[in-house]
This record gives structure tokens, C-alpha cells and sequence, in this order.
């Protein structure tokens, strides 16, 4: 698989407070894959514009990244599929931005590969991207999934028309096994 996805542009849709490995291991699985990665983001905090923080277990600071565009300067047209890292403050902060919501919501619209982990089908439920569909994700947030018309199941990753969805940082080999697969398709 190290050139499965040559020639294919993926991006994450991050904020300030992603989970530190929910980024770095999916970016790492596409770019050993042969995909060229760009983090994508909200326009910069004052204390360290064009860079987000990343936490560990979201009490934790981490590692800040370099974010490559900002999502309010880009388009589903940009990329080939999107992936949407955890941690509970940054699918909050997805969330509540009208441009991302946006973004996600043209990636499904336009059946190109979603993939999200832990809390970040939040910001699918946000874009009304759950109805209809089998999903997983972190448990706090299964009642919002199932409000919005999705099924929620027990599993490590779930695939369903084109949205793959996994639980937590323990799933990250399937989510990165599985979203290469996806996104090679």
C-alpha cells in the first residue's frame, strides 16, 4: 500500500485542541500511503496564528502544528478525501465554525471519502451527515448521532457510503489501515 494513494490530496480538518495521535498517526498512515496531507484549520489564535495546539487527552497540552490552509480559503474541489481527527474541544471548535461545517458538508455532498475518529463525527452531525447512516464513535457523543438519524454500533471502524467513523485512539490501526483502503478506492 506505500503508493496507493499517489496523486491523491487528503485533507485534516483540525482546530486547537485535537487530539495530539488522532492527527499525527492518520497523516502519517496517508503520507506512507503516497498521499499529499494538508492540515486545514481556522483562521490562527493571537498567540500563535497559523498554528493549532494539540493536547493530550484533552487536559494535556502537546506538540502545536503548522496549519497549511485555512478552511475558509478552500474548497471540496482542493482535495480528494478529508479526515477529522478527535479530541472533545476540537470538534467543538469545528462545530461551531459555519466554513467547516460547510467544507464537510461538501465532501459528502459530492460522495468523496469522509473519515472521522472519537468525537469528530460530531462536526458530521453538525453537517447533518449522520442520517442514514451506520457510525461509531467516542460514547459521549452517541446521543447526538442517534438525535441526528444515525445508528450507532459497537465496532473499531465502520464504513458506510463513503463515511468511515471510529471509536478512539485504541482503533487508530484499523481507522489508518481502513481509511487508505477508502480512500484509494
Amino acid at each position: 500500500m506505500a503508493d496507493a494513494l499517489t496523486g491523491r490530496r487528503v485533507a485534516i480538518l483540525a482546530a486547537d485542541g485535537v487530539e495530539q495521535v488522532e492527527l499525527v498517526r492518520p497523516r502519517q498512515a496517508l503520507t506512507d500511503a503516497g498521499a499529499e496531507v494538508e492540515l486545514v484549520s481556522l483562521p490562527g489564535s493571537l498567540e500563535s496564528p497559523g498554528q493549532i495546539q494539540a493536547m493530550n487527552g484533552d487536559i494535556e497540552p502537546a506538540d502545536r502544528f503548522d496549519v497549511d490552509r485555512e478552511v475558509s480559503k478552500v474548497g471540496v474541489e482542493d482535495y480528494d478525501a478529508l479526515v477529522i481527527p478527535g479530541g472533545t474541544i476540537n470538534p467543538d471548535n469545528l462545530r461551531s465554525d459555519a466554513d467547516a461545517v460547510q467544507f464537510v458538508r461538501d465532501f459528502v455532498a459530492r460522495g468523496k471519502p469522509v473519515a472521522a475518529i472519537c468525537h469528530g463525527p460530531w462536526v458530521l452531525v453538525e453537517a447533518d451527515a449522520v442520517r442514514g447512516r451506520t457510525v461509531t464513535s467516542y460514547p459521549s457523543i452517541r446521543t447526538d448521532i442517534v438525535n441526528a438519524g444515525g445508528t450507532v454500533v459497537e465496532e473499531e471502524v465502520v464504513t458506510d457510503h463513503g463515511i468511515t467513523t471510529s471509536r478512539n485512539p485504541d482503533d487508530l490501526p484499523a481507522f489508518c489501515e481502513r481509511i487508505v483502503r477508502e480512500f484509494a478506492a
